[in-house]
């Protein structure tokens, strides 16, 4: 049996994100876990395809790794380098996912992520998936182990696990 959306979530169809009006916070442990470490991350592009079954939906992301900004230039430039994401080497985080499934009062997408050449099982939860102003709006948070993508430096310095948040304004896509 398919179920289907509830009211206020976005009509089915195909949206493009917009990546002035999307934010991705980018949150984790430093200091062996004595403060927090906030970053973002600038989309380059992204996709959601809202199907009439929710299992048939599918989104797709990209982050430029390079955009890294926590606001301490040092720090940004030792995550950026090859302690870390390696930015240089590669400079796009991506997530596919498909198909959409109820979780409590949201959305889990299921998919992979891909950062620094590697590509992990992950989990997208959508705690806001709604109409606005003629487009969409969603708010989609993710838990990343770095040490599954093989970046390993830093043990202590830097925690093992990414809180990632992002909320993401979306307009039909052209032909819609």
């Amino acid at each position: 049996m398919t179920e289907m959306p509830p009211a206020g979530v976005p009509a089915p169809g195909t949206y493009t994100l917009d990546p002035e009006r999307t934010t991705i916070h980018a949150d984790v442990k430093a200091m062996f876990g004595l403060m927090t470490v906030h970053g973002t991350f600038r989309l380059q592009s992204g996709q959601v395809s809202i199907a009439a079954d929710p299992g048939a939906s599918s989104v797709r992301a990209s982050i430029a790794a390079g955009s890294y900004a926590s606001g301490n230039t040092s720090r940004d430039a030792d995550v950026l380098s090859a302690n870390l994401l390696d930015a240089r080497a590669y400079p796009e985080i991506t997530f596919t996912g498909q198909g959409a499934r109820r979780d409590g009062d949201g959305w889990v997408v299921p998919g992979s992520v891909t950062a620094h050449g590697t590509a992990v099982p992950a989990e997208v939860r959508l705690s806001d998936a709604r109409e606005e102003a003629g487009g969409a709006r969603f708010r989609a948070t993710a838990r990343l182990d770095r040490t599954s993508f093989g970046v390993t430096k830093k043990k202590g310095m830097v925690g093992r696990t990414v809180d990632l948040v992002t909320e993401a304004v979306a307009q039909p896509a052209p032909g819609r």
